[in-house]
């Protein structure tokens, strides 16, 4: 064998169609489109085009809605850090995070966070740092003699001191605050006024 004898197989590379080309080329003229109408001109889609008709994508009833804010958080149930544990993946004694969590084999991935849910039962006092958790899982790991640290309350307070630190700058008065559970209680006119005091 040669280098100069290496060559593709037959048929590896396809030449390209050249249209346009004159008659002779049997791709000429029209260029293989047919004659004239919608379809012959260039940058037309009539994907899902019914003929005029309402189109089946219309016509079907739309429900919910995707927020694009919404967080990605990979959940986990209480039975699955047992299983963890049982199975010697998972120190109890550590603090537990979403990376220790993912290189234990209990998620596949941390996206935005961890959510855990209240499935089953923990025999031991874990340590868990998520981003939220049910009222359920909090309540059985601290039976347990746990602690659960939820990372949204942090973030939650932290948002609020920046935007009452950002109205202390512009000298506006903070908004009054209805005790927890009664937000709706506070009228429109009320937080306009504050808002504007």
């Amino acid at each position: 064998m040669k280098l100069n004898e290496i060559r593709d197989n037959e048929g590896a590379h396809k030449k390209r169609m050249r249209v346009g080309r004159g008659p002779g080329s049997g791709k000429g003229k029209t260029s293989g489109r047919g004659v004239k109408g919608q379809k012959s001109r260039t940058g037309v889609s009539l994907l899902g085009f019914e003929g005029g008709q309402m189109p089946l994508y219309m016509r079907m009833p739309k429900r919910g809605f995707n927020n694009p804010n919404a967080l990605k958080l990979a959940e986990v149930n209480l039975w699955r850090l047992q299983d963890a544990i049982d199975a010697g993946k998972l120190d109890a004694k550590s603090e537990l995070k979403g990376d220790a969590l993912v290189a234990a084999g209990v998620i596949r991935r941390v996206k935005d966070g961890v959510r855990l849910l209240g499935t089953g039962e923990v025999k031991q006092a874990l340590n868990l740092v998520v981003w939220s958790a049910t009222a359920g899982a909090k309540k059985a790991i601290e039976a347990a003699g746990g602690t659960v640290l939820e990372q949204r309350i942090e973030a939650e307070a932290k948002a609020a001191a920046r935007v009452e630190k950002r109205n202390a700058a512009k000298g506006k008065a903070p908004a009054p605050k209805a005790p927890r559970g009664d937000e709706n209680k506070i009228s429109a006119r009320t937080k306009r006024a504050a808002a504007k005091a």
